[in-house]
């Protein structure tokens, strides 16, 4: 009996049955909360984003945002910009509502910008940002003298306070943020740019200031509040700011420990100190005859909250 022929071609194993198949499109996982037309990363808690935000700088936000959409709209929340501002500023939350955004506030006060670079810019020689501080109060005590405790002038006007202890009580303080800055400046009194005259200046605004329209346009200007001439040896060129209020406080008594800031005596780099509620600077001097010291503020308009304060030193 002849054999069966074998027929090839007609059936193929199993196994290649399996492989041609068609293959099942694989689906993404939506989370039942969204659908499936919402953005990509909606499929995050936005609360667990927001806190994680919060652990980045300025810098890392705005690169964060540049990713999509979502995280714009996630980074440009204004509580991200407020907590990044007093955490990195180290100061406490204002009582009343910031005037301007936050993520505006974080970028004045973190962008290399100070006072000099918008006036008097040929005057400038140099700078070093100290810290930002917190006046609770809208009463502040300047001062160049760092003794403890300080004398509370009690005379009618800042000059006559200037004259008896050294010192002036300032009223009508824009409480909140403050910003405080060493500056180092040619001597204002010749006026000449090749004066080799310098001037060391305490340089205290308000958080606000730079993005004020009165600022911007030039008609808030700085007024003389106060002159004191210091006609003998001094050892330091001293200035600082306290806030009436705490002015007890033990953490403002930090300042008053000069020691432990000021340097040797032959150390002439200027030198800061800034705590909670007070900000101060001093830089040892060599052999002189005496000290000026000028007192400037600015205010917001003619009648308006004083925004900004100068302490200036110079050599007679």
């Amino acid at each position: 009996m002849p054999k069966r022929k074998q027929r090839t071609g007609a059936v193929q194993p199993l196994k290649t049955q399996k492989r041609m198949r068609r293959a099942k499109p694989i689906c993404s996982c939506t989370s039942p909360r969204f659908t499936s037309s919402g953005p990509a990363f909606t499929c995050y808690e936005q609360d667990v984003w927001t806190e994680i935000a919060k652990f980045l700088d300025g810098k890392s936000l705005v690169m964060l945002a540049a990713t999509c959409r979502w995280f714009h709209a996630l980074v440009m929340d204004g509580s991200i910009w407020r907590y990044l501002c007093l955490r990195d500023l180290q100061v406490p939350a204002p009582r009343h509502p910031a005037a301007f955004d936050w993520k505006k506030l974080y970028i004045s006060a973190f962008n290399g910008s100070h006072s000099y670079m918008f006036r008097q810019p040929e005057k400038h020689i140099d700078w070093m940002r100290i810290g930002a501080f917190f006046l609770e109060s809208s009463s502040v005590l300047l001062t160049e003298r760092l003794s403890n405790p300080p004398k509370f002038p009690k005379e009618d006007s800042i000059q006559k306070m200037l004259e008896s202890s050294g010192s002036c009580v300032l009223n009508n303080v824009k409480p909140g943020i403050w910003i405080a800055d060493l500056q180092l400046v040619r001597c204002p009194v010749c006026e000449l740019n090749t004066c080799d005259g310098t001037m060391q200046t305490l340089d205290a605004r308000h958080i606000e200031l730079f993005l004020s329209e009165g600022y911007q346009d030039g008609s808030w200007e700085y007024e003389l509040i106060g002159i004191q001439d210091v006609k003998k040896h001094v050892e330091g060129a001293s200035g600082a700011i306290f806030d009436v209020k705490h002015l007890k406080d033990s953490s403002t008594s930090a300042v008053f420990n000069l020691k432990s800031w000021v340097g040797k005596p032959n150390d002439w780099q200027p030198k800061a100190v800034i705590t909670m509620h007070a900000v101060a600077v001093n830089t040892n001097l060599q052999r002189n005859e005496g000290l000026q010291v000028k007192y400037h503020v600015m205010r917001a308009g003619a009648e308006g909250e004083v925004v900004s304060i100068r302490i200036s030193q110079q050599l007679l």
